[in-house]
C-alpha cells in the first residue's frame, strides 16, 4: 500500500508540475527535504515564492485532499520554507503557501486540478 501512495504522490506532483508551468510559474525546486521536513514545489510567479503542497487521491470518501494537511503538517511546511529561502538567500521575498489538489479517476487516464492559493499563513 506504502508503494502505492508514493506513485500516486509522484504522479500528482508531476500534474501540478504541468499545470504551473502552463500558468506561468518557474518551478525552482522539487521536493526540496531538510531535517525538518519535505516542500513539494517551490516556485515564482511574478514576485511571488510560493511552497506548493500537493495532495493526490482517488476519491474524497474521507474528504477533501486538502484536508490531510493539518496544523501539524502546516508548520513543518512553514519551517522547512524558511530554511529554504535563508539557504537561497531569498528571506525578503513575498511567500505564499499554496495547496494542489489532484483528483485522479482510478485509470489514471484523466484528472481534476484543484489550486488553493494561499491555504494557509505564517
Amino acid at each position: 500500500m506504502k508503494h502505492l501512495k508514493k506513485d500516486i504522490g509522484t504522479l500528482g506532483e508531476n500534474i501540478a508540475e504541468d499545470y504551473l508551468l502552463k500558468n506561468g510559474y518557474k518551478i525552482l525546486c522539487k521536493n526540496f527535504y531538510c531535517k525538518i521536513g519535505e516542500i513539494d514545489l517551490i516556485c515564482q510567479y511574478e514576485d511571488i515564492i510560493c511552497i506548493i503542497e500537493v495532495k493526490s487521491r482517488y476519491n474524497t470518501k474521507f474528504g477533501s485532499p486538502s484536508e490531510a494537511i493539518n496544523y501539524r503538517k502546516q508548520r513543518k511546511i512553514i519551517k522547512s520554507s524558511q530554511y529554504y529561502l535563508l539557504k537561497n538567500g531569498l528571506t525578503k521575498s513575498n511567500v505564499r503557501f499554496d495547496v494542489i489538489e489532484v483528483l485522479l479517476n482510478y485509470k489514471n487516464t484523466c484528472f481534476r486540478i484543484n489550486h488553493i492559493k494561499n491555504a494557509f499563513i505564517t
